[in-house]
């Protein structure tokens, strides 16, 4: 039995054959059936025109636009922002199918053993963490919540607790059979001079949770003055990664399920996200004290394309926000911009002005473009005409970015009103480099060379192989016409569904595989048996001419005289099967 990342093939066969790949993708995106396929745009990358084509006999998506291709598991592990091991668990549970034990590697097995642990050990500590809040030796962290005015409501939400000393924590751990590698794995506990350490002691602990409500991680802030940072988050760990963690994910998610959910506040820290839940703003969400990322982007916009920036009021903050435009702006959302007003910070802002002024600044929030126009302003001085030059030629540049000269018409009218420049100059001006990003590719080598026919029939012949074509030649010996793709050949003769293809971690880096486990036929129709043949004999031909060339150079240097008659009627044998476009020499030999 075929090992995959260990799990025997018959079990990952059945997960996806009950896990049906059109309704799991249902759950997530817009379908269109288009005769036996379906249609969506796709989610891993900006789109208006759905090209995610969805096979759903073979179990099989690959989107046209981007070349992101996979199965259930794969689909799955990208939307989710989770692992391999973590998608099969997640469609085992929905398909009420028990995990078998895993097989393979002993190094796989403890890498996932580990994991598990780690996990366990999170789930033990955030819930002794909220034990220790409502203790008698807790009166800092009882001191601090006052003055932040978190209710009950808040620390049951957010699961606040409390580490009250330094080694606490780890005897709790100790007693519950977690072992030294497993606390520190976790990164729960530290070692110094051979002891081990609580890393949060004697802070108020804020755990982390991902969109399935599991514990990662920790964010815990000082209560008292310190030499060292004021909040501190979990080092990154096995399963704690500050770049792909959303604080408040599973919150958010639970609006969504609830169908509450109209949009997204992205604000910068954890106190903000708690101060906005406690004033009725639900799907407010922070990054881990780290700029906002791909995997960020891709987290969020599963849940939902209204995505608004609320940014702290500072310099700082106005650095995250243009930061976070840069990284959303093609990413088919709706992004706005909140101007903070009357605060450093949306908490401040609460405090001081008051849920109803919040409200209004968000319901008042800036188009990202709009917002864009409005800080390039603010930067220069339009009664200068030196700065009134400078302010249209930043501004310009930010709307090109819009990519479509449909998009630009509205700012560049806005621009005309501010500016008092006409309005077929400012069209003249954002047009006149046109070819210029090409130009620059062709400089820097980037033009991607025209595809050899050669390369392009040999595509063919195997897409037509994997898919078991009914037009292909059985006389054929494939693996001497196309023996530098061998791995191919090993593939196609295996004669499983397309969709095991993915159960190999490294099948969707293979571009080659990529492209004819998901060959576009549709383009060939009718004429597909006849376009077989014409591929075999072009592969064919190139091959016969290469052992021309190689018989003539030895030709040329052999001294022997018999060898150098073999090599004659070698040739010619050649020159006659590539006279009469003759397949001979690769047929099958019986």
């Amino acid at each position: 039995m075929q090992q995959n990342r260990g799990f025997g093939s018959d079990f990952l066969t059945e997960l996806k054959r009950k896990n049906d790949l059109v309704s799991v993708m249902s759950n997530y995106l817009k379908l269109e059936q288009k005769g036996s396929r379906f249609w969506a745009c796709c989610p891993f990358h900006s789109e208006k025109t759905p090209s995610l084509s969805i096979n759903e006999e073979e179990g099989i998506y690959y989107c046209f636009g981007c070349k992101e291709s996979g199965d259930v598991i794969k689909f799955i592990q990208k939307m989710e922002n989770i692992d391999f091991m973590d998608a099969v668990k997640l469609l085992a549970e929905k398909a009420g199918m028990e995990i078998p034990a895993l097989q393979g590697s002993e190094e796989r097995k403890q890498s996932r053993q580990l994991k598990e642990r780690v996990l366990l050990a999170l789930d033990f500590a955030y819930k002794h963490y909220m034990e220790n809040l409502y203790n008698k030796d807790a009166k800092k962290a009882q001191d601090y919540i006052k003055l932040r005015k978190f209710t009950r409501r808040e620390l049951e939400d957010f699961k606040i607790g409390y580490s009250k000393n330094w080694t606490d924590m780890v005897e709790y751990l100790q007693d519950k059979g977690f072992s030294e590698k497993e606390m520190t794995e976790a990164g729960i506990c530290g070692k110094k001079n051979n002891h081990l350490f609580d890393v949060l002691g004697e802070r108020l602990v804020f755990p982390i949770f991902n969109s399935f409500g599991e514990c990662i991680g920790f964010s815990a802030r000082a209560l008292e003055k310190t030499d060292f940072a004021k909040y501190k988050n979990t080092a990154e760990t096995i399963v704690f990664q500050k770049g792909k963690v959303v604080f408040g994910i599973n919150i958010l998610k639970a609006q969504k399920q609830q169908q509450l959910l109209d949009k997204i506040i992205l604000v910068e820290g954890q106190m903000d996200v708690i101060a906005m839940h406690k004033s009725g703003f639900k799907s407010t969400v922070a990054c881990m004290g780290t700029a906002l990322t791909k995997d960020h982007v891709s987290e969020l916009k599963r849940y939902n394309e209204n995505i608004y920036l609320c940014f702290d009021a500072d310099g700082a903050g106005l650095k995250a926000t243009l930061r976070a435009i840069d990284m959303l702006r093609n990413e088919n959302v709706n992004l706005k911009v909140v101007r903070l007003q009357g605060g450093k910070d949306p908490d401040e802002v609460l405090q001081t002005l008051g849920k109803e002024n919040l409200e209004k600044q968000i319901e008042n929030a800036l188009p990202y473009m709009d917002f864009l126009i409005e800080h390039l302003k603010s930067q220069y001085n339009l009664n200068l005409a030196e700065e009134k030059g400078k302010f249209v030629k930043e501004v310009l540049l930010q709307i090109k970015k819009l990519g479509s000269a449909m998009l630009f018409e509205p700012y560049l009218e806005k621009v005309r009103d501010l500016t008092k420049i006409p309005l077929d100059i400012l069209r003249r001006e954002i047009n006149q480099n046109k070819g210029e990003k090409f130009a620059r590719r062709l400089e820097q080598k980037e033009v991607v060379p025209a595809e050899k026919g050669d390369e392009k029939a040999t595509k063919f012949i195997l897409a037509s192989l994997l898919h078991k074509c009914d037009y292909v030649d059985k006389s054929i010996d494939y693996s001497k016409l196309l023996e530098e793709f061998g791995d191919y050949l090993e593939i196609i003769k295996k004669n499983m569904p397309l969709s095991a293809i993915f159960d190999d971690e490294n099948a969707s880096d293979d571009a080659m595989l990529m492209e004819i486990v998901n060959f576009n036929f549709a383009n060939f129709e009718k004429d597909a048996p006849k376009y077989f043949k014409e591929c075999l004999w072009k592969v064919a031909e190139q091959k016969l001419k290469t052992m021309q060339s190689e018989l003539n150079e030895e030709y040329r240097n052999c001294e022997d005289l018999d060898r150098r008659k073999e090599i004659a009627g070698r040739l010619g044998k050649l020159a006659l099967q590539l006279k009469d476009k003759s397949l001979e020499e690769f047929n099958v030999r019986k």
